[in-house]
């Protein structure tokens, strides 16, 4: 068995990140420079451990992202590409650095075995400065739990078939290749895109690797770039670094977090309204940046408060749907559209829950059914962290890790998040019974 490295993992870029932790950076700076924040980590499958050797590598690697910074031609893209960034923020991301005491990793071991265990991350720190650990911590411990304590997988097969039949032909014949590696990006993306399915790839807080990240955001390029009169394609990516990288559209939502902060803070009397006026003050006039999430507080309030600022809603572009049935989202949206009187066609629809190639082809017919034009898919785990087992002969699946990374309080107020699928809700029981009760959910 190979030796593991005790080198830390080396952060790349701090543009190695999904781009709505700058817009969101962004937001916070403009109206909240001073607030204070908490985050905390959540492993979603406790029955999943990490040896101590994990946990140091981990705590190691956090280290070093103090060494990051904006690098001139970085600063010179994001001028280019993302013209909503204001000279002011981006002087102030320039001059940008991680605070390594602002993390506090914990090993907390199992009675039976003391080298396994959970970790345990908090954050602690100004909103405008915490707010970009998420992403790269998430990405971070994903790639050094399948380094360190799951080393059943490996890299064959995820940028496309071709490359599997060149690289493994004197290993395999290329019958098995065909028929037991048929989930790469390539013929992923290819299924989705003759379907009329419009991509983005968000796999960067659960990608098992950097590499595999880029393997697939290879394939999935090679998969658009073939394709002839077809609507569907890749439409970006939300990976900062890897838009710089390989000359893709960098792609943003408001996230969760920004609509969790601002209830916390100005409280849940139309909390929607206040939170996407808020963002509207910052990106006026900025279609791309103007697709709401409707389940922080669950999409029955979001589509409630929609009927009473019919003026707000109508200068978004559409409308994010995370969590819940998603074959009741449009529909639901429809309807609601056209109550307001305005006309659907056009408005924005992305899907961003748990999704895979049937999942997005079913929702892809219903939305034509129903007349939305404008469909993508913010497809994350499925892309970048959809493996199997390397010792296995039946390729069984290799399971991907289930943890997050969430504000917990911001001005010393804790926050919630009430989504569409209650097995996700966050916050403490006392503060989420109290938001249900004020905003009429129980």
């Amino acid at each position: 068995m190979t030796a593991i490295s005790h080198l830390p993992v080396i952060p790349r870029s701090i543009l190695d990140t999904d781009l709505n932790k700058f817009t969101m950076q962004q937001a916070v700076l403009h109206h909240y420079p001073d607030v204070q924040s908490k985050y905390r980590f959540s492993n979603r499958y406790t029955n999943v451990q990490f040896s101590y050797q994990c946990f140091e590598k981990f705590r190691g690697s956090v280290a070093r992202f103090v060494d990051l910074s904006l690098k001139a031609p970085e600063r010179q893209w994001l001028e280019y590409a993302c013209p909503w960034f204001s000279y002011e923020y981006l002087d102030y991301l320039s001059s940008f650095c991680f605070k390594s005491e602002q993390v506090s990793i914990t090993f907390v071991p199992e009675t039976e075995d003391p080298l396994r265990g959970q970790i345990e991350i908090e954050i602690d720190g100004p909103w405008v400065e915490c707010i970009l650990w998420e992403v790269p911590l998430m990405a971070l411990l994903n790639e050094i739990y399948f380094l360190v304590d799951n080393v059943d997988w490996d890299n064959d097969g995820q940028e496309g078939i071709f490359t599997l039949l060149q690289s493994h032909q004197t290993k395999f014949p290329k019958c098995y290749l065909l028929f037991h590696l048929p989930d790469t990006a390539f013929l992923k993306g290819k299924a989705l895109f003759e379907a009329g399915c419009s991509l983005i790839d968000f796999g960067t807080r659960r990608r098992r690797s950097f590499k595999t990240q880029e393997l697939v955001i290879r394939g999935l390029i090679r998969a658009s770039d073939r394709l002839t009169n077809h609507r569907g394609g890749l439409k970006g990516t939300s990976n900062v670094y890897l838009a710089y990288k390989h000359n893709l559209t960098p792609v943003v939502t408001v996230a969760h977090e920004w609509f969790m902060g601002v209830g916390a803070i100005e409280g849940y009397e139309h909390v929607n309204h206040t939170a996407l006026r808020l963002w509207e003050e910052v990106y006026p006039d900025t279609p791309s940046l103007l697709v709401a999430l409707t389940d922080t507080f669950s999409s029955q309030v979001f589509l409630n408060e929609m009927s009473l600022h019919p003026g707000r809603i109508g200068r978004w572009a559409g409308l994010q749907q995370d969590s819940g049935n998603p074959l009741l989202f449009a529909p639901r949206v429809k309807e609601a559209y056209q109550k307001l009187g305005m006309d659907h066609h056009k408005r924005t629809l992305i899907y961003s829950d748990s999704l895979n190639t049937e999942k997005a082809l079913r929702i892809r017919r219903q939305c034509d059914e129903l007349g939305f034009e404008q469909v993508s898919f913010a497809i994350g785990t499925f892309l970048t962290n959809d493996f199997r087992t390397r010792s296995s002969e039946l390729r069984e699946i290799s399971e991907a890790l289930i943890i997050v990374i969430k504000l917990r309080s911001v001005a010393g107020i804790p926050c919630v998040k009430l989504s569409d699928d209650p097995t996700k809700y966050s916050g403490d029981e006392d503060t989420v019974i109290h938001v249900k009760r004020e905003l009429g959910l129980e």
